[in-house]
């Protein structure tokens, strides 16, 4: 039955080490390696003991306490590289050899047991608390519920390795230490499990910002750029042509005067599409009706403006995303819809700012499946800490609201 029991344990530990491994060739982490080794070191210190304890032969003896010391410094290095990142060192075999030599001693020098067997032990339960102390430490850092988890069990495991010679004689009570071990490395995978995800987690929230901090970056940059080629042609190309239009009407060349005014118009419109003039110079509802105006005129759909008679000032962040919005939707409006009336209203009250656009086209079937243009701006605008909503109710058309916090805008 003992033996049977052991068997069990060094399965189930093997099973752990294996687990260690696929995550080891995963992500290639020293840490996972590193708590394989352990783990199967400790699955061989499993059948070394079964096979001492039927035949009494000291050499088993000698070298399950010797993988058993190696183990345990292999957790203890383990917690040591997930939690600081300590690389491994050539100097850290000399512990091992130490642990031999010590076993040797313990086993073959000292005569007397019960002392090989106390200050053994002793030591051991030492290295597994101090694992312990690794990820207590760590967890008052991270704040990670596994780290807290992982520092209880090899604590406990610590002090369990104390009851071995000093609560009960050699080779009994091997069930119970069975079934304590066992518990013990369930909750040590079950910690490290939490406490891999938790990094995970961070990890994966740390990118995530670090992504919206540059696609913030790379809005404004857009801004800037469209902002400086919508004055460089306003400014430079509409000057030069304005001029050339005049020479030509004064030399009476009309057809050429015509054609080089349907090429400033275009200039002008290319320069309003990419940053009206109007929207830096006059605000958000001048621009917003400049920009109802001119679709409605390109497009040939009527376009009703609802707006409050006063709007307070927005930031400049926020009047650009609700101006972007209204743009990007109408411009969806003349692509897909098919419609012939579309609404655009802003609502303010004391906690938001509200934006939609609706038509009367035909809608989407199903769900609406984001695309670049959607997808840029409900970027802009939860980076304000806003939200963007598109539906489909049948039979009126798509509805496109975005709501910008008013603490933010």
């Amino acid at each position: 039955m003992e033996l049977l029991a052991l068997g069990f344990q060094a399965c189930f530990t093997l099973l752990q080490a294996l687990v260690y491994v696929g995550l080891w060739v995963r992500q290639r982490r020293a840490h996972f390696s590193t708590w394989a080794w352990a783990w199967g070191l400790y699955a061989v210190r499993l059948v070394l003991i079964a096979a001492f304890i039927p035949s009494r032969n000291e050499w088993w003896l000698f070298a399950h306490e010797a993988v058993t010391w190696m183990s345990s410094l292999l957790l203890l290095l383990a917690a040591l590289q997930f939690s600081n990142g300590t690389p491994w060192r050539p100097v850290y075999a000399w512990f091992g050899v130490a642990s031999v030599a010590w076993a040797a001693i313990a086993i073959f020098g000292i005569h007397s047991m019960a002392v090989a067997g106390i200050t053994s032990v002793v030591m051991l339960a030492g290295v597994t608390i101090w694992t312990g102390f690794v990820f207590w430490r760590h967890r008052r850092i991270a704040r990670s519920g596994g780290a807290t988890l992982l520092a209880a069990t090899f604590v406990l495991w610590g002090l369990h390795r104390l009851d071995y010679p000093l609560l009960r004689p050699l080779g009994s009570g091997v069930l119970f230490g069975v079934f304590v071990d066992v518990l013990l490395i369930a909750t040590a995978g079950l910690g490290t499990l939490f406490l891999v995800l938790s990094e995970g987690r961070r990890a994966l929230e740390a990118r995530t910002g670090q992504l919206e901090q540059l696609t913030g970056l790379l809005l404004r940059s857009q801004e800037d750029e469209r902002r400086r080629i919508a004055r460089e042609l306003h400014d430079e190309a509409g000057q030069v042509l304005t001029a050339v239009k005049i020479e030509l009407d004064l030399d009476g060349r009309r057809e050429a005067s015509e054609m080089v005014g349907r090429a400033l118009a275009q200039v002008r419109d290319l320069s309003n599409l990419l940053r009206p003039t109007v929207l830096d110079d006059l605000g958000l509802l001048p621009a917003l009706r400049a920009l109802v105006d001119d679709f409605g005129r390109r497009a040939q759909i009527e376009v009703r403006l609802e707006v409050p008679a006063a709007t307070p000032a927005l930031p400049g962040d926020a009047e650009v995303a609700i101006y972007r919005v209204v743009q990007e939707a109408l411009t969806n409006v003349a692509r897909h819809a098919a419609a012939r009336h579309a609404t655009v209203r802003v609502a303010v009250d004391p906690a938001r700012v509200r934006v939609s656009v609706e038509d009367d086209g035909r809608g989407v079937r199903g769900e609406v499946v984001p695309h670049l243009g959607v997808l840029g701006m409900r970027e802009r605008v939860t980076a304000l800490g806003g939200t963007l909503a598109i539906a489909s109710p049948p039979g009126s058309g798509l509805r496109v609201e975005a709501t910008l916090p008013r603490a933010v805008a």
